[in-house]
């Protein structure tokens, strides 16, 4: 893992108060320490600058007030320290693989007439490892997943953040101070459907020591439901000595590994041929003939489809097909002759209706009226000629 030193971060470089002279004379001396802050896992450098330094005795101590070293010699077993420059202007230790147990004041102290000394505070960040999501239950559809977002050490505490499709999804947000460092989670509560099978989300992790940078751990959902069935069938129509292929298509979280081939009321052919999902049967005939059904199921349900499966006879098609010619005729001949009827019988009826005489007259007075009624009833002889009068 690499680690990276960071000299005063967040804090400008700062020099401690710097030990004064009562009075001001050129050899008044003093020191001053640098505030140090550094990732945990890398490299400190601790220096303490000197004015008027005279030759005095140099000691640094660490936080528990151990001699480090002592005018430039080590006077503290520990190999992670290490004095890099001492000179009449700076002495400069370094701390390799700092931890948070290094953080505190380091104390730069001049030994004169009297003792002047100034304190040099080291502060360890703890970046954040890549969260860890876990899910409290399984996710079912129609049902709610738990979800907690875990950063477990870091200093300061680590800001969690989750995001789905781009949009942040409010968490609910719990911190424990472990001493020197902070765990940190984030829960959310979300409503799952068949559709949300495979979501991404993410949970991401910031922290000052990270700069524009984070820690993302990503989780896809895995969303459990009962499985769906669907028969593929054939296309065109069967005939007998065909072949039949029949495929279930079968979805469902957990995918069921057993699908089961029936009949309905039946057993299956024995041609019946079954390789996965696929159902073949050869050479087809009518005792052929039902309802096949595909079954599947897993832990959340079970499903299933049917097909209905029709053998035509060709011989029966070829006979059905001749004989719609001959009754296209027979019914043509057959409204012929109705119609020949129908013109037969009104022609009669006319005949009869138009036979016998009619007389009538149209006369403008009463008189030639009364004379045709008066020839009707004296009986006129044939010498004044038949007259027909149209009433």
């Amino acid at each position: 893992m690499a680690f990276l030193t960071v000299w005063n971060y967040c804090v400008p470089p700062l020099l401690l108060i710097t030990a004064s002279c009562l009075v001001r004379t050129a050899h008044c001396q003093a020191v001053q320490a640098e505030n140090v802050t550094v990732l945990e896992g890398g490299t400190a450098q601790i220096s303490c600058r000197l004015q008027n330094y005279d030759g005095s005795i140099v000691v640094i101590q660490n936080p528990r007030r151990q001699t480090l070293f002592f005018n430039g010699t080590r006077a503290l077993k520990d190999d992670r320290f290490q004095m890099v420059l001492f000179t009449p202007r700076l002495v400069r230790i370094t701390l390799t693989n700092v931890s948070v147990f290094d953080e505190g004041g380091y104390f730069c102290q001049l030994y004169t007439d009297a003792t002047h000394h100034q304190v040099a505070t080291l502060s360890v960040l703890v970046p954040p490892e890549t969260p860890t999501v876990d899910a409290k239950e399984e996710a079912v559809e129609g049902g709610e997943v738990e979800l907690t977002c875990m950063s477990p050490r870091s200093k300061p505490a680590a800001t969690l953040r989750w995001i789905r499709n781009g949009r942040e999804i409010p968490g609910v947000v719990s911190q424990q101070d472990n001493g020197k460092t902070f765990s940190v989670s984030s829960t959310i509560r979300i409503p799952v459907e068949r559709k949300d099978n495979g979501a991404a989300l993410s949970c991401e992790a910031f922290h000052p020591a990270l700069g524009t940078q984070r820690r993302i751990r990503h989780y896809r959902l895995d969303v459990y439901f009962a499985p769906t069935v669907r028969i593929v069938p054939p296309s065109g129509i069967l005939r007998e000595g065909d072949s039949l292929t029949l495929t279930c298509s079968v979805t469902g979280n957990p995918l069921p590994r057993n699908i089961q081939w029936s009949k309905i009321n039946d057993t299956l052919p024995e041609r019946a041929e079954i390789s996965g999902p696929t159902l073949q049967i050869s050479r087809l005939s009518q005792s052929h003939n039902g309802t096949y059904l595909c079954q599947a199921q897993n832990n959340y349900g079970r499903a299933a489809d049917h097909y209905t499966l029709l053998v035509y006879d060709p011989g029966a098609v070829v006979e059905t097909h001749s004989a719609v010619p001959y009754a296209v005729i027979g019914g043509v001949l057959a409204l012929l002759v109705f119609t020949v009827i129908c013109v037969l019988i009104v022609t009669i009826w006319c005949s009869v209706r138009q036979k016998g005489s009619y007389l009538t007259h149209e006369a403008s007075g009463l008189d030639e009226h009364g004379e045709v009624q008066e020839a009707f009833l004296n009986g006129n002889d044939a010498s004044q000629g038949k007259k027909e009068y149209l009433l």
